[in-house]
C-alpha cells in the first residue's frame, strides 16, 4: 500500500526552524499498530493522520515515535498548511478529536494560520511530586498542573534557557509532561517542553501546552493577546489570543517533503 506524505516544519517561517511533523490523509483509518509503526519509523515529535469526513472536515489524530497523543498543536498547524495548500478554495477547514472536539482553522494573510482551541488553564498544586523537582537541576518558584503536564514557573527567561533535566526523574510523572516558563525579556513570556514519557527529551515547540500557558499569562500579565517564544534548539513562535474560554493559536509554516511511502 502506497500512502502520500508531507513533512511540514510548524511555528516557523524558516525551513529547519520550529517543530517537524508528518501528515498523511486516508481514506478509512489505519490500523493503531500500523499507524504507531510509521510514526515510529518517521521519529519526528508527531506523525499525523487525517480521515475526510466531508468537503472542508476532517478527523485527526496525532502519534509520537512513544504513543498515540491526545492533543498535538504543531501537528495541527502542519496538517491545516497542508490541507490549505492542497485545496486552494479552502479559507477554512474544521479538524476534530475527542480530546478537544471540533477545532475551527482559518487561514489569514501572510502566511499565518489561526487555530480556535478549548482553554486547559493550570492549578497551582500544594504537594509538589520528588521526581519533578529531582528533574529539574533548577527549583521552580511555582508549579502548576493541568490535564497535560507540570507548569514549573520561574522568575526569570535565563532560568528556563539554563534549566537541564533528568529524563529518568521527569519519566516517572507519567502521563504527564513536563513545561518550564518564565517570563520573556523581548517575548510575553518563554517555555521549553520536556516530555520524555510520551516522545522524546524536549519537544522543539508544543502548540498544546499553550492552551495551558497562555491562560497563565494573560492573567499574570493582564493581557487578552501574547507572544509567545519556545527556546527550544530550534525554536518557534507562537501567537496566543485569549477569548473566553477558549485560545486561539497563531502561527505560520514551512513546507520541507512530499513523498510517499510503502506499508
Amino acid at each position: 500500500m502506497k500512502l502520500n506524505i508531507d513533512i511540514v516544519d510548524a511555528f516557523t517561517s524558516t525551513q529547519f526552524g520550529g517543530n517537524s511533523a508528518a501528515v498523511i490523509t486516508t481514506d478509512t483509518w489505519l490500523t493503531e499498530n500500523l499507524m504507531q509503526s510509521i510514526a515510529a519509523e518517521n521519529n519526528l515529535s508527531e506523525t499525523t493522520f487525517l480521515v475526510p469526513v466531508e468537503s472542508g472536515v476532517y478527523d485527526i489524530r496525532w502519534f509520537s515515535p512513544l504513543t498515540e497523543i491526545a492533543f498535538c498543536g504543531h501537528a495541527t498547524l502542519a496538517s491545516a498548511f497542508v490541507l490549505f495548500n492542497k485545496n486552494p478554495t479552502f479559507q477554512q477547514v474544521t479538524l476534530s478529536a475527542p480530546a478537544v472536539g471540533s477545532m475551527l482553522i482559518n487561514k489569514l494573510d501572510k502566511g499565518y494560520i489561526e487555530m480556535d482551541f478549548p482553554s486547559f488553564a493550570p492549578k497551582a498544586i500544594q504537594d509538589i511530586p520528588e521526581a519533578l523537582i529531582a528533574g529539574l537541576s533548577i527549583r521552580p518558584q511555582q508549579v502548576l498542573k493541568n490535564q497535560q503536564a507540570y507548569f514549573a514557573v520561574y522568575n526569570s527567561e535565563f532560568d528556563v534557557r539554563a534549566v537541564e533535566q533528568s529524563s529518568e526523574q521527569l519519566k516517572q510523572l507519567a502521563p504527564f509532561d513536563v513545561v518550564v516558563t518564565a517570563p520573556g525579556e523581548i517575548y510575553d513570556f518563554v517555555s521549553r517542553y520536556f516530555w520524555p514519557a510520551n516522545g522524546g527529551d524536549e519537544d522543539p515547540v508544543t502548540g498544546s501546552i499553550h492552551t495551558g500557558l497562555a491562560p497563565y499569562w494573560s492573567i499574570r500579565l493582564g493581557k487578552k493577546e501574547l507572544h509567545a517564544y519556545q527556546a527550544s534548539k530550534r525554536g518557534g513562535e507562537i501567537m496566543c489570543i485569549i477569548d473566553k474560554d477558549r485560545v486561539k493559536l497563531r502561527g505560520q509554516a514551512v513546507h520541507y517533503l512530499s513523498g510517499s511511502i510503502e506499508v
